[in-house]
């Protein structure tokens, strides 16, 4: 269990896919360039590649943790994490409807 504060600590934004690719190499990762409303996009590393194709996830918004530290996988930085229900294949979660990019979930 956490508490409130714990909780509040966690930013979880709206971001939209502007790129993505595949990772020369990897079996398991997708690279993308997400928009979060931020001066810059930033590249976020997913392990879907083998449920989703780039073009299922461009254009798209979906939910990400945007404060994690960055974690280096097949030698690129992963600046985000996307959100998914688990299952037999990840569902990334995605607003309703659009939405800015950027926007918090709270």
């Amino acid at each position: 269990m956490i508490n409130i504060e714990d909780f509040a600590k966690v930013e979880i934004k709206v971001g939209t896919v502007l790129e993505c690719e595949e990772i020369p190499g990897s079996d398991k990762l997708l690279k993308l360039k997400v928009d979060l409303g931020e001066q810059f996009p930033r590249q976020v590393l997913s392990g879907i590649k083998q449920w989703y194709k780039p073009a299922d996830l461009i254009n798209k918004q979906f939910v990400f943790v945007t404060n994690l530290e960055p974690r280096i996988m097949m030698g690129l930085e992963s600046q985000a994490m996307i959100m998914a229900a688990d299952g037999k294949k990840p569902i990334p979660l995605k607003p309703a409807k659009k939405v800015a990019s950027g926007a918090k979930i709270r």
